[in-house]
């Protein structure tokens, strides 16, 4: 998820123009959630940001770095303690 700062660690400045529509339902979005509309923006922001990157489907490698997958995964299946560790617990949204 996204990295949570208070306002006085950001350092970076993003400006961007809205239409009045657009700002009246960002304010209003803002206010239900209890957040400023900065936070608000920039908490949205990053979710759609962090959507679009995670759904990525095709990568791009050369012949070279393709063989190495390829090999690595006919290769046999290994003991993995932490693996097995980490599939041991729940998953956070999986509640408690």
């Amino acid at each position: 998820m996204t990295d949570v700062a208070s306002p006085a660690a950001r350092s970076a400045r993003l400006g961007l123009r809205a239409t009045p529509n657009q700002e009246a339902v960002l304010r209003r979005a803002a206010d239900v959630a209890h957040k400023s509309l900065t936070d608000f923006i920039l908490d949205s922001a990053c979710l759609a940001a962090e959507q679009t990157l995670l759904d990525q489907r095709l990568f791009m490698v050369s012949g070279s770095q393709y063989q190495a997958l390829m090999d690595l995964l006919d290769q046999p299946e290994q003991a993995n303690p932490g693996l097995r560790d980490l599939f041991s617990h729940k998953a956070p949204w999986q509640g408690a």
